[in-house]
């Protein structure tokens, strides 16, 4: 295997352990309406995800500067193609990380208003955003003999994409819900279990159209395996959630999270990038690559850093491990 294979699957590793933490993290942000009935209900689900919400957010940095530094050429064509969803994502992302720390500055009842409504709003799009990007991503977009997108904004705004971004939202938010009754107490953990269960259901449906859809354009037989592990894990997650063994309704939901990124990666590879305008004009792991020298040093740094940042984040969880309710939120936080 060459190196820019090697970091293909490498990034695909990064954008599913993204997708896997950040997930729960948007999951969370939406069911704050969705699920929490008051301010306390609202403090307890901001809370389960207060201490790791970010570095949760590491896993897109190092998934963006892997991609900078081995595909240059993929990383230029998707961020000025894709310059507006992924502005509207950074601005979401900063607006979000500013709501969970200002929040409870004030005691004022508009002031929190306005914060949880941002909360919610910058959870919900990116989740819907990110899964219209890699929607186009494995579709193929406009991309001209340069090598340069040529589209336009609505040219991404597409049927396959919009329910790309369906499933992603509809999946984090099952995702979170599951998460929910695993790290809470009490009436929200019970209600966050049945939440769980009609939002696995339309998840079930909106995942099963976009997988086959996804199968029936751009897989193959390792493409179909996967497919086959996400819907098994997503049908073996609700069963779980039912029966109240939240610890394997998450790790099965986390399951579906990775097995569907991997058919998409699955059904993308050689391509990183494939033009709708000409098969030749698509970007693929050979023709967006970094050097191989430049490639060889980055492997040797992740071979060293990864680890450390999988140590560190590991004991984060650790130490935060159990559950919370409103039991546990003081008066003055409202």
């Amino acid at each position: 295997m060459e190196l820019h294979d090697v970091w293909f699957v490498l990034i695909a590793v990064l954008w599913t352990g993204y997708f896997f933490l950040e997930g729960f993290d948007f999951g969370i942000g939406v069911l704050t309406k969705l699920l929490a009935r008051n301010r306390t209900e609202k403090r307890v689900l901001i809370n389960t995800i207060g201490p790791v919400w970010d570095g949760n957010e590491v896993w897109l940095l190092s998934a963006g500067g892997a991609t900078f530094a081995a595909f240059p050429e993929w990383y230029a064509t998707l961020f000025s193609g894709f310059y507006l969803p992924l502005l509207l994502i950074l601005v979401c992302l900063i607006v979000r990380g500013v709501a969970f720390e200002y929040r409870a500055k004030r005691p004022e009842e508009q002031w929190q208003r306005n914060w949880e409504n941002a909360i919610f709003w910058t959870s919900l799009l990116p989740a819907f955003l990110w899964g219209v990007a890699f929607g186009n991503i494995v579709r193929g977009v406009k991309i001209d003999q340069d090598f340069e997108y040529v589209g336009n904004l609505w040219d991404l705004l597409n049927p396959y994409a919009i329910l790309g971004g369906l499933v992603t939202l509809s999946l984090f938010t099952f995702h979170g819900a599951v998460f929910a009754a695993l790290k809470t107490l009490g009436d929200i953990r019970e209600r966050a279990r049945k939440l769980a269960l009609a939002l696995g259901l339309v998840t079930a449906v909106l995942a099963l159209a976009f997988l086959l859809w996804t199968q029936a354009d751009n897989g193959d037989g390792k493409s179909l395996v996967a497919l086959v592990v996400a819907v098994v894990a997503l049908v073996a997650a609700i069963g779980a959630n039912q029966l109240g063994r939240e610890g394997w309704a998450f790790a099965l939901s986390g399951l579906t999270i990775v097995a569907a990124v991997a058919m998409l990666f699955l059904s993308l590879f050689p391509n990183v990038m494939p033009s709708s305008l000409n098969e030749e004009w698509s970007l693929t792991v050979t023709n967006a690559s970094s050097s191989p020298y430049t490639l060889k040093i980055m492997t040797w740094c992740a071979v060293i850093a990864t680890p450390v940042v999988m140590l560190y984040q590991g004991w984060t969880y650790w130490v935060f491990r159990k559950r919370i309710g409103t039991q546990h939120i003081a008066e003055a936080a409202h």
